[in-house]
């Protein structure tokens, strides 16, 4: 009855959104993140209702330092443009481009259990010089450009390649620094390093200014918003197609992937 009486107010409204699994960009690691599928939830979650909050549950281990960017740039956009305040949630982990996209947010709140953190940047490979030559395969290869071959796994590796993609790295890192460091100003503990890759449990990681607090949405949003609090999920709407197994082989590599990513946490 209340929406056909205007001037009756109605209980606030935390609209929550879901960010869970590693990050990359189009379809890949099966049903992570990126910003082209989270953009349409994340505008339902900022316009329906006119919700009085936004609340992010994160869980992902990282992946695209881009997708990170964009989900992370994407929420700001929506949180200055509604003036709405924007609360993040931790349950596992949110590390590397998940700590980003955490970071996006007013507050970040933990579980005692969370990890946070890895700020940082890596890549990973492998190199296969000696199994072909072992096995009398001939690599050919021709370019226009002598770095469009950088890191070729199955050359020997170059100093020069080692050096370029450290450098690239290091771009990227600085990217990432700063952004924690706009986000999080002076929270930061200062006498610590903070971002050299390495993450911190529950209220380790709020002592050294990483997150806000140890507590729970629901909890935390009536602590803040009142008892009577209503909590709108806001989620990405999954295809006929996908769901119909179309993609099984290439999940089962991206689950892989992804695999290999929580496990570098103990997950």
């Amino acid at each position: 009855m209340m929406r056909w009486i205007p001037f009756v107010k109605k209980p606030p409204l935390v609209a929550v959104v879901r960010l869970s699994g590693a990050i990359a960009a189009g379809s890949r690691l099966g049903s992570g993140l990126n910003d082209q599928a989270m953009a349409p939830v994340l505008d339902r979650a900022f316009r329906r209702g006119k919700p009085d909050a936004v609340a992010l549950v994160i869980n992902s281990p990282g992946g695209s330092p881009s997708q990170s960017s964009l989900i992370a740039g994407r929420i700001r956009r929506l949180a200055e443009e509604h003036e709405r305040p924007v609360y993040a949630f931790v349950e596992d982990l949110a590390a590397s481009g998940g700590y980003y996209i955490a970071s996006a947010a007013d507050e970040i709140w933990l579980d005692d259990n969370s990890i946070i953190g890895s700020i940082g940047v890596i890549s990973a490979g492998f190199g296969f010089p000696d199994f072909i030559a072992r096995y009398g395969i001939e690599r050919r290869v021709h370019t226009a450009g002598k770095s469009k071959s950088l890191l070729d796994p199955f050359q020997p590796e170059k100093d020069e390649d080692v050096a370029r993609l450290t450098q690239l790295q290091e771009q990227v890192h600085a990217t990432f620094i700063e952004h924690v460091k706009t986000r999080r100003g002076a929270k930061l503990d200062s006498e610590t390093e903070l971002f050299t890759g390495d993450v911190w449990v529950g209220s380790e990681a709020v002592k050294l200014g990483l997150a806000d607090g140890v507590a729970h949405l629901v909890p935390k949003m009536k602590e803040v918003f009142g008892d009577k609090t209503r909590f709108a999920v806001h989620g990405a709407r999954r295809g006929l197609i996908p769901r119909l197994g179309t993609r099984v082989v290439a999940d089962i590599a991206d689950e892989v992937e992804s695999r290999v990513l929580w496990a570098r946490y103990g997950l």
